[in-house]
């Protein structure tokens, strides 16, 4: 033990030093350079990736390697680095997590308007219905189902994340899109770092835009603070 661990009563830890600054940046770039590969549809090739990073390519080829192992990063036929198989099996351990997140806000919004609230996320370039909640006191709704997959740009929940993707975090409604006779109200979850998401409500009749329109917004800024990091 040196003299200033017998002085202060402190030990080395395991990341101090320059060994494990070293180890945090190399951690840090990693995580940046999977970020920068899964916001680029068309990929990226290993110079993109280094002028984007500001580091080397022989740096990007060492980080490459190591998420690779990993099956977070692949190379395809061209050698443009893209999303590997990896982050999938991540996604799918992480969604029950966002469901669980998501439960009180969705439990309160169905209650306040009377309609089935939903928790919509982007997967495959399509909306998926995550998270579910019936009114108790109701008696009719919509039956909405945990997996239900629409198109983006059809319905309030899908139009809604396009919404959040140009910066609205505006309510949006929609009338017979997805289903004849039903109508939604959705708002974006905005501010959680990789994620697309919006939370909404599916009713059997005309809902009011201006009221239930605070209640989903409301409804998504409470599962955007249940879901920050």
């Amino acid at each position: 033990m040196d003299e200033a661990a017998r002085r202060y009563g402190t030990t080395a830890r395991p990341g101090d030093g320059p060994r494990g600054g070293e180890t945090a940046q190399t951690l840090d770039r990693g995580l940046r350079l999977l970020h920068l590969v899964a916001d680029a549809p068309g990929g990226l090739t290993v110079t993109e990736a280094a002028n984007l990073l500001g580091i080397g390519r022989a740096a990007v080829y060492r980080l490459v390697g190591a998420l690779s192992g990993h099956g977070m990063v692949r190379r395809d036929g061209d050698g443009r680095l893209r999303l590997g198989a990896g982050v999938l099996h991540l996604a799918r351990r992480a969604q029950p997590l966002l469901a669980e997140g998501a439960l009180p806000a969705l439990r309160r919004l169905a209650e306040q308007a009377g309609a089935t609230a939903h928790l919509t996320v982007v997967e495959g370039g399509e909306g998926v219905a995550l998270a579910v909640v019936e009114p108790s006191w109701t008696s009719l709704h919509v039956a909405y189902r945990t997996g239900t997959r629409h198109p983006l740009d059809r319905g309030a929940a899908g139009r809604a994340i396009l919404g959040g993707r140009s910066g609205s975090a505006d309510p949006v409604g929609t009338s017979g899109e997805l289903q004849p006779g039903a109508y939604g109200v959705a708002a974006p979850v905005l501010g959680v770092p990789g994620l697309e998401a919006s939370v909404g409500v599916v009713a059997l009749a005309p809902l009011d835009p201006e009221v239930v329109g605070e209640q989903v917004l409301a409804a998504a800024s409470a599962v955007a603070t249940a879901l920050a990091p």
